[in-house]
Parts: C-alpha cells; structure tokens; sequence
C-alpha cells in the first residue's frame, strides 16, 4: 500500500522559528496537489497551525494542542476533543502562579498567557489572552498546557509526575527559540490518538501516513503512522524510534523527505 498523507509537526520540524522555509511551501504544494493529505500535528493551538496551513494554501483536519483535540476546518467542529483532569489542573494552576514562568494554556478557542509582567499586546495573536494568573482564569477545563522554565518545570515533575503520571502526559517537547518546553496533557490524548482519529474521519488508514517529528511527544504518532521521518537535529530517542531520518530543519529536511517519497515511494 502506498502513501497518501503526510503529518507533520511544526516546532522544529516544518518551521525554523516561527517561519517556513520556501522550500517546505514548494514540497507541500507539489504534494497536496500530486494528491496527499498534509495534516499538521502541533503542540500549538489550532489557530496558529491553521495560519501555517494559510501559507501553504492547504485546509485539512488539524491536529492541535499535542494530539488533544483535532479541528475540521471545513466543518467547523472538532473531531477529537481531550481535556486535562480538573485536580491535576488546579495543582499545576497554583505551582505555576507562585513560581517565575511563561505558561500557554489553550481553554476552547483562546489560549491563556501567564507571564510575570503584561507583555505588549500588539506582540501577542488575538486568541490570546494575557492573565496575571492562571486559577480562575478561565471556567473550561484546558486541553493543553505548555510550560517554559527550568525551575518550574522540574518543581511540576516533583510534585505532579508520580501521582498523575497514569492521567497525564508529560512531554518534552522543543519551541520555536530551541528551548525545552514541558507539555502537558490528557493521557487520553496524544498525536497517535489524534491521527488515529483525523485519518478515520479522512476515511483513510495510519499506514499510509509518513509522520514527521523532532522531539518527543511526537512518538506515539511516529508509532502509530505507517512511516515516520525524525529531523536531523531531534535527540536520539526520537531518531531511534523513527523509520527514517532526514536533514534538519533548518536544511529543509521536511522538503528533502517529502520529495523523495514522491519520487521513490519512500522517505
């Protein structure tokens, strides 16, 4: 059985900081329009992946905030939908509201930013909502947090991993600076579950999806996908459980793969 769709992650993978190289756009499009379904598998929320989409001059299922929810764009509804459980939410609310961080925690269609200090909101996406702190910010439960700091982060794993390791995922995963972000989500919920579901409703099967990833919450997806290609530049974890390797990002690696399984069949 052929390929037919690609997924691909956005962070250090389709992007090179908050761009795409031309050279991943021309791939792209050469594929969608041979006849491949590109969806994009992101820890970001779905907004900004669908501004991603924009730039290429796609619309398809979007796999948002790690594999927690999976938005149909020409349908306007989700078609999975995951959140964290409430008692783990309180207790990373109030660690990350006493402790120096930078929080973005996705709540129904906008995302919360908890940073010390009010940024410049012209800076900021229009979906995003600058809080002082993250308890009572919102009344929906989140589908995914994503939390940069060192102390923090280390503080969250201590106090958190061992009492809600079975409810929650806790992955690292790396942003558009390089730096190491910790992601939090259902344990329900991950990029393999996300495509499992995005490919049913494209009423095709994961073994014909060559996945793409850098880090580590695209694992599942790497293991549920009938190939997956790892970035040059991701650990070793990421490059063993991979079925192929490619250059890194910032060589267009994503191109350079994409344009081989349209020559050869394979990455």
């Amino acid at each position: 059985m052929g390929f037919r769709a690609f997924a691909i992650d956005l962070d250090g993978t389709l992007l090179v900081g908050e761009h795409v190289p031309d050279e991943n756009v021309r791939a792209l499009q050469q594929a969608h329009a041979a006849g491949f379904k590109i969806i994009i598998a992101t820890a970001r929320w779905v907004q900004m992946a669908q501004r991603v989409e924009d730039q290429i001059g796609i619309k398809g299922p979007v796999i948002a905030c790690s594999g927690a929810q999976v938005f149909d764009p020409v349908a306007g509804r989700d078609i999975f939908d995951q959140r964290l459980p409430d008692d783990f939410v309180r207790e990373l609310y109030a660690i990350c509201d006493s402790d120096r961080c930078v929080a973005t925690v996705t709540v129904e269609d906008r995302v919360l930013l908890k940073l010390d200090g009010e940024p410049d909101h012209s800076q900021v996406p229009a979906e995003m909502t600058w809080v002082p702190k993250l308890t009572g910010a919102a009344d929906t439960l989140p589908r995914v947090a994503v939390i940069q700091g060192s102390a923090v982060n280390k503080r969250i794993r201590d106090e958190l991993q061992d009492r809600y390791g079975d409810q929650v995922h806790f992955f690292n995963s790396i942003g558009p600076t390089g730096k190491v972000l910790l992601t939090l989500t259902s344990a329900k919920a991950s990029k393999g579950d996300a495509l499992r579901a995005a490919c049913d409703h494209l009423g095709i099967t994961t073994d014909e999806v060559v996945a793409f990833g850098d880090s580590e919450n695209d694992l599942e997806m790497f293991r549920a996908a009938g190939a997956s290609v790892a970035m040059g530049q991701a650990d070793e974890e990421t490059k063993s459980v991979a079925t192929h390797v490619t250059a890194r990002n910032d060589e267009a690696g994503v191109a350079q793969a994409v344009y081989r399984i349209m020559e050869t069949g394979s990455p």
